[in-house]
């Protein structure tokens, strides 16, 4: 783990790019306290697609029928 000042992320911001690159965590500081960090844009989080399971998973019509009420009382225990 790298960490930079804001200082030397400006003169160095192409060799910490390629850290981050190869999967290197990269830290920013201002000072002592820590603001940011560099990761590469194939490490963030995919977006949620809709219609994913579309054709390979099956829900029976009573899944959406409510609970009886046997069920029920019990959540509320």
């Amino acid at each position: 783990m790298t960490i930079a000042t804001i200082h030397q992320a400006k003169t160095n911001l192409s060799k910490l790019l390629e850290q981050a690159e190869r999967g290197e965590e990269v830290l920013l500081a201002r000072g002592k306290k820590v603001v940011a960090k560099v990761v590469p844009i194939s490490a963030t989080p995919h977006k949620r697609r809709l219609n994913v399971l579309q054709g390979k998973v099956k829900v029976s019509r009573k899944f959406f029928e409510p609970l009886p009420k046997q069920e029920l009382d019990a959540w509320d225990r």
